[in-house]
């Protein structure tokens, strides 16, 4: 037996538990890993609040990203041992997730974790951070460089939004975060942040074409925001969008795109090709020491998630949360 998170939907309801099951409950798979760590992301307090579908069958284990070490593998890609990592796949939501002490998932989910980085340090990059590399990545391999002007950021003070602040300060580019937190700005100064906006600038219906401000942007936020945010960076830049916190709308033109050869770059952490998982997780390791990751997460257990999920949905945690499955 040991311990998770468990999410149910019956006659009586929606609800979300701390509790011990059976390995034999968990989803099928070819290597088990004992989870020493996983992170609470906004689709992980989305399933264990009941705010919106994202789990697809009853009971699940949230969670879409853990580390930890192999405890039995049928895989000849690792062995007993091995440490690693796992972002996405649909775990946590259609296959028993990471808020456990153990998990059962197909071997080519996994990468191996990086040997500068440790379990800890891993989750405290988590999902937010693979994804913020990812949105980097792509601006970069559309073009964009340092010298090519500020990048924005919005939804700053979030998970992605604080690790694409951190991430592109530490590769030399002039960053601009949108808050809606004006009690963050010291928090987004000390990540690297140049400028700060209020994200009421961005957040309310505009013009089809605006100023152009911002070479690249990289948005977690979508709808107006979004347009917005196209319509207002400058000609040939590059917009990585990669969530929907104020609506999966897109109320834009095609002005942008068609009059000043602005991209729109969509990024899928969840289904990524393995090759991109391990160029982003490469790029992270380099940047990212310890010492980086300390003013970025905070660390809680797993009977704690369930209330530290409703304080993510509310707005009410900056930055990111690690859960210590085995606190």
């Amino acid at each position: 037996m040991f311990k998770c998170l468990q999410v149910d939907k019956d006659e009586h309801g929606y609800r979300t538990s701390c509790t011990q099951i059976d390995e034999d409950n968990l989803s099928q798979g070819n290597v088990l890993v004992k989870v020493l760590y996983s992170t609470l992301n906004y689709k992980d307090a989305l399933a264990i609040t009941g705010k919106a579908p994202v789990i697809r069958s009853f009971p699940m284990i949230p969670g879409i990203d853990f580390s930890g070490i192999v405890e039995h593998s049928e895989s000849n890609e690792f062995k007993v041992g091995d440490k690693v990592l796992l972002n996405g796949f649909g775990v946590g939501e259609k296959h028993m997730g990471g808020l456990a002490q153990k998990a059962k998932v197909n071997s080519d989910w996994l990468i191996a974790l990086p040997e500068s980085i440790s379990p800890l340090q891993a989750m405290s990059i988590g999902t937010a951070g693979y994804t913020a590399m990812l949105c980097i990545l792509a601006l970069e391999k559309n073009g964009i460089t340092p010298k090519d002007g500020k990048v924005l950021v919005t939804g700053a003070t979030g998970g992605v939004g604080s690790f694409a602040v951190k991430l592109l300060s530490l590769m030399g580019y002039s960053v601009v975060a949108s808050t809606g937190s004006s009690e963050q700005h010291d928090y987004l100064t000390n990540l690297g942040a140049t400028e700060i906006i209020d994200r009421a600038e961005l957040s309310a219906p505009g013009k089809p074409l605006m100023k152009e401000q911002w070479a690249a942007a990289v948005d977690s936020v979508g709808s107006h925001t979004l347009a917005n945010v196209c319509a207002s960076i400058k000609y040939g830049g590059a917009v990585a969008a990669c969530g929907l916190a104020q609506g999966m709308d897109l109320p834009a033109s095609v002005a942008p795109f068609i009059l000043r050869g602005v991209s729109l770059l969509g990024i899928d952490s969840v289904m990524r090709p393995r090759a991109d998982r391990i160029a982003a997780w490469k790029k992270l390791a380099e940047l990212l020491p310890a010492t980086e990751m300390q003013s970025i997460a905070e660390v809680i257990s797993l009977e704690q998630s369930i209330e530290a999920a409703s304080k993510l949905l509310n707005g009410d945690i900056t930055g990111r949360v690690v859960v210590d499955v085995n606190r």
